[in-house]
This record gives C-alpha cells, sequence and structure tokens, in this order.
C-alpha cells in the first residue's frame, strides 16, 4: 500500500497508529495540520470550539471531501519523496470516497476503535486540547452527525482495539503491516 489512512474518533489512538507506521518509513499527514493552520492564521486559540468551527466551516466552503482535497499536495508530495503516506485523520465519507477513487487499489484504511469510556479518559489527561467527557461526547456526536465519520470506519480494510495497552497496540500493527505488504493473502 502506497496511502494508508487512519480513521477513529477522538482518544481512540490516531497519533499512535501514525507514529508507528512513521517509524516503520511511511511520511505522516496529518489532516488536522489544516484545522491548526487556519486558527493560527486567524489569532484563534486550539480550542474544541475554535476547531469545530474551522473544520465545519472548511467543508461548508470546499465541501465534505475538503481535508482530502487540501491535502492532496502534501500527499502527492511525500509519495514522491517516500513512496509511502500515512493519512492521519481521515474523517468523512467524502474524503473516504475521494481518496478511494484517487489512489485506487494502493489506498487503504485502518480504523482504530476504543471504547467512549476510554477515550474520554484519555482525552481528559492530554496535555495539549485537553477535554471533560461532555466537550468529548460533544465531539463524538458532531464527528458523527456532521462529518459523516461513521462510514469510513464501517468501511476500514482493518481494524485495532486499542483499550489496552500500547504493546497490545503495536503487535496487532505488526499484523496489518504484514498484511499491508502482502505477507498474508487472508482480507
Amino acid at each position: 500500500m502506497n496511502v494508508v489512512a487512519i480513521v477513529g474518533m477522538a482518544g481512540s489512538g490516531k497519533s499512535e497508529v501514525a507514529r508507528f507506521f512513521s517509524e516503520q518509513g511511511f511520511s505522516v499527514v496529518r489532516f488536522g495540520d489544516i484545522t491548526d493552520e487556519t486558527l493560527r492564521s486567524r489569532g484563534l486559540a486550539l480550542t474544541e470550539e475554535n476547531e469545530r468551527a474551522v473544520r465545519e466551516e472548511l467543508r461548508r466552503r470546499y465541501g465534505m471531501a475538503a481535508y482530502a482535497e487540501l491535502s492532496l499536495p502534501r500527499i502527492d508530495g511525500a509519495l514522491g519523496k517516500n513512496g509511502k503516506v500515512v493519512v492521519d485523520g481521515l474523517y468523512s465519507w467524502e474524503e473516504y470516497l475521494f481518496l478511494r477513487e484517487r489512489y485506487g487499489d494502493r489506498f487503504a484504511v485502518v480504523a482504530v476503535w476504543a471504547p467512549p469510556s476510554v477515550r474520554y479518559r484519555r482525552l481528559g489527561s492530554r496535555k495539549v486540547r485537553p477535554l471533560t467527557p461532555a466537550e468529548a461526547f460533544s465531539r463524538d456526536r458532531a464527528e458523527i452527525e456532521n462529518l459523516n465519520k461513521g462510514g469510513p470506519i464501517a468501511m476500514a480494510d482493518f481494524t485495532v482495539l486499542n483499550d489496552a495497552s500500547l504493546t497490545e497496540l503495536r503487535e496487532q500493527l505488526a499484523k496489518v503491516m504484514e498484511r499491508l505488504n502482502g505477507h498474508d493473502a487472508a482480507p
């Protein structure tokens, strides 16, 4: 696979999965960088409220595939340099369809899943942009209802469970990597 996209709810462990792929030689393109850069350019703080407003505004302006389309130069640039890219933070069904159409059989999706209780605990203890349980639930609801996040999770080529240790997550990801590299013909 040349392009692997990671999808999951906030706090599921997408950044850990991206780190694993980076260690395997993949370049990382983080969709959230677009939100962060937009906030910085407007002089706004990195808060859940500001981030949500920007995410939804960009999608209203450019369509629901906005982040995939806006990240295309970064993805293609990284492919040209390295040949392997992991996209951290696939959100919408439309982004999924856009990337699937663009990269075809060179594209795979890894969903990372953890129950809300685990994710909310993680989100509450983050050093950057911590969320209360109420804020985390509100974000989940907005991502599911407004950003069509359920589709890419349902259609993922691989799903890893991240409710235990980092070691267990990495063991699952090593198996995903073997399959991506064609060492296991199972679907």
